[in-house]
């Protein structure tokens, strides 16, 4: 009787669990629209001179600062936790903002990071403190730059350029999600993989029923 009660308990759990979570990403499959007016990128310049747009990419937006070393570790915690997961989607990008004169010291993190995975979505922009406070404040959160102009929140914006995250309407009294602090392993782990999986999700999704409705005309 021991037995199949073992048996049984090891049969069960995981198929409960597996129709837990299916009916999860089910029922939260997009996840809430925050902010529609993002700034654009054209008044950046880009480490490589190629143009870096947020229309029709999912960007996951953040600010270095011009001592980049202070954000390195920030960068090896999204590189490790988010980047290396979700690089191979096509329209998936990372785009760190940093002052003008930081230019060496981003093709320095990018080499160390190279070392580590393909960094072909790592992208890399250049403006004056004016335009990143501009784009920065075009976000409408709650959080602030510090003095060189770095954040430790990362933020991830829609391929219509409008900020994502949670608004609480899906857990009672979960607070608002503007961004993600990249300093905390926990804060990637427990809630941006989540929340970058769920915004892939809803995009392939939607590209499977476009080529569904495509197939049948």
């Amino acid at each position: 009787m021991k037995k199949i009660l073992v048996l049984g308990t090891l049969f069960v759990l995981p198929l409960v669990a597996y129709l837990f979570f299916a009916s999860g990403v089910h029922n939260f499959a997009k996840l809430p629209v925050l902010n529609t007016e993002v700034g654009t990128l054209t008044d950046f310049e880009s480490l490589t001179s190629e143009e870096i747009t947020l229309d029709d990419k999912i960007t996951v937006l953040g600010f270095l600062g011009k001592e980049i070393h202070n954000k390195q570790g920030n960068a090896f915690n999204l590189n490790q936790k988010i980047y290396k997961k979700n690089y191979g989607f096509r329209d998936f990008q990372f785009v760190m903002v940093l002052p003008y004169g930081s230019e060496q010291a981003a093709k320095k993190l990018l080499e160390e990071l190279g070392v580590i995975t393909d960094v072909v979505q790592w992208k890399f922009l250049f403006g004056t403190p004016e335009q990143i406070e501009r784009l920065f404040a075009s976000l409408k959160t709650p959080h602030q730059l510090d003095a060189n102009y770095a954040a430790n929140y990362v933020y991830i914006i829609d391929k219509d350029g409008s900020l994502r995250g949670r608004d609480g309407s899906v857990k009672k009294d979960e607070p608002t999600v503007y961004g993600y602090d990249a300093s905390s392993v926990a804060d990637l782990s427990n809630v941006m993989v989540d929340d970058i999986k769920v915004v892939l999700a809803e995009y392939r999704l939607a590209l499977k029923k476009y080529k569904a409705y495509r197939k049948d005309k």
